[in-house]
C-alpha cells in the first residue's frame, strides 16, 4: 500500500463528507459528522508533542493510543449518547480510509465505547394534549403579527398523523402528496436514503388542502406547482430549519402546553406521539418501523416496550388494587 500517512486529517474528512453525501443525508447530519471528526481531532492536535494546529495534523499522528486518550478527554464532560455517536462517526471515517486505501486497518476497535444508547420515546405528555394542540393552532390568533392557521395546522397534522421528521417536513413538495381521493398518500424522503409512501387519511388531507387553498389565495397558483416545496414561511419562500422549529416552537406557545413537551424534543415529540399511539392501538413492530422509517426494529419495538410498561404503571397506580392488596393481607 503506498504511504499516505502524511495526508493532512481535515482533507480527508472532506473527502469523507463528499464520499457520505451521495447517501443523501441532511444538512444536520453532516454537520454533526464534521463535529465529531473536527473535535476529536482538535484534542490529538493538542496533545501532540510539539502541539499542532489541526490543519497540520497528518493522518500519522491518528494511533490507537492518540484516539483512545482523545475519546478520554472527549468522554469527561458529555452524556454516553454523545460519545457513542462520535465513535461510530470516527468508526465510519476509518472503514471510508480503509476502503479507499488510506490505511491498512482500523484502530477503532482498540478504543472504547459506552453501550449503544436506547433512545426512549419522548411523545407530548398529556392525554388530550395533541387535540388541544391542534385546536388551539387552527383558531386565528389575533396576537400574532402574521397568522396562518391553516399553515400551521398543516405543519402540526404532517407531524402527529404521518410521523414525519423535520428534515422530511422541509423535503417534501406539492406533488409528494399523490394519489386518488380516499386513495391519498405522502412519498417521503426518508433518512438515510430510505424512501417511504405514508397512507394519507381523508382529515389530513383536507387540512393540507385547505393550506394550499389559502397559499393559492395568497400568492397565486404558480406557487403551489406540483414541484414547489409544500412549507413555505409568510414570504412564500421555502421555511428553513430555525423556522419550522420556531413556528412549532410557537404552536405550543399558543396552545399553552410549554409544560408538556419532553426538554429536547420539541418538534421530535410530534413524531413521537404519532408513534406511541400507533403502539396504543395495537400497531406491531414491523408496522412502526415501516411507516416511521426506521432503520432497525429494535427502535419501532422500543414504542411498544415503553407503552406497555404505562400501561402497567397506570393499572398499579389504580385505588382499587391497592385495596385488593391490603384485603390479600388480611386486613378488613
Amino acid at each position: 500500500m503506498q504511504d499516505k500517512s502524511d495526508i493532512s486529517l481535515l482533507r480527508l474528512i472532506e473527502d469523507f463528507l463528499t464520499a457520505r453525501g451521495t447517501r443523501k443525508p441532511s444538512p444536520h447530519t453532516l454537520q454533526a459528522y464534521r463535529r465529531d471528526l473536527v473535535a476529536i481531532g482538535q484534542l490529538v492536535a493538542e496533545e501532540n508533542d510539539p502541539p499542532l494546529p489541526l490543519a497540520e495534523l497528518p493522518l500519522s499522528v491518528l494511533t490507537a493510543r492518540t484516539l483512545r486518550s482523545a475519546f478520554a478527554r472527549f468522554a469527561a464532560p458529555r452524556a454516553p449518547a454523545s460519545i457513542y455517536r462520535a465513535w461510530s462517526t470516527w468508526n465510519s471515517f476509518f472503514i471510508f480510509l480503509v476502503t479507499d486505501g488510506v490505511v491498512a486497518g482500523n484502530p477503532m476497535s482498540a478504543v472504547d465505547k459506552p453501550s449503544a444508547p436506547v433512545p426512549l420515546p419522548k411523545p407530548l405528555r398529556g392525554e388530550d394534549t395533541p387535540e388541544q394542540l391542534l385546536h388551539a393552532v387552527a383558531r386565528e390568533d389575533q396576537r400574532q403579527r402574521h397568522p396562518w392557521p391553516e399553515r400551521d395546522l398543516a405543519v402540526l397534522a404532517l407531524a402527529l398523523c404521518a410521523g414525519l421528521r423535520l428534515s422530511e417536513l422541509l423535503a417534501l413538495r406539492v406533488g409528494s402528496l399523490a394519489g386518488r381521493a380516499g386513495e391519498r398518500r405522502v412519498e417521503v424522503d426518508g433518512k438515510g436514503g430510505r424512501p417511504r409512501v405514508i397512507p394519507v387519511e381523508p382529515e389530513l388531507d383536507a387540512v393540507v388542502l385547505r393550506y394550499l387553498d389559502s397559499r393559492r389565495r395568497r400568492f397565486g397558483a404558480r406557487s403551489v406547482r406540483r414541484e414547489a416545496v409544500l412549507l413555505v414561511d409568510r414570504h412564500g419562500e421555502p421555511l428553513r430549519r430555525g423556522g419550522l422549529q420556531y413556528l412549532v416552537e410557537s404552536c405550543y406557545r399558543r396552545a399553552g402546553i410549554n409544560d408538556r413537551v419532553p426538554r429536547g424534543a420539541r418538534l421530535h415529540a410530534l413524531r413521537h406521539t404519532f408513534a406511541t399511539r400507533l403502539a396504543e392501538d395495537g400497531a406491531t413492530a414491523s408496522e412502526i418501523m415501516w411507516l416511521l422509517g426506521h432503520a432497525s426494529l429494535t427502535t419501532s419495538q422500543n414504542y411498544i416496550d415503553v407503552t406497555a410498561g404505562q400501561q402497567r404503571a397506570a393499572v398499579r397506580a389504580n385505588r382499587t388494587n391497592r385495596a385488593l392488596g391490603g384485603l390479600a393481607a388480611g386486613g378488613s
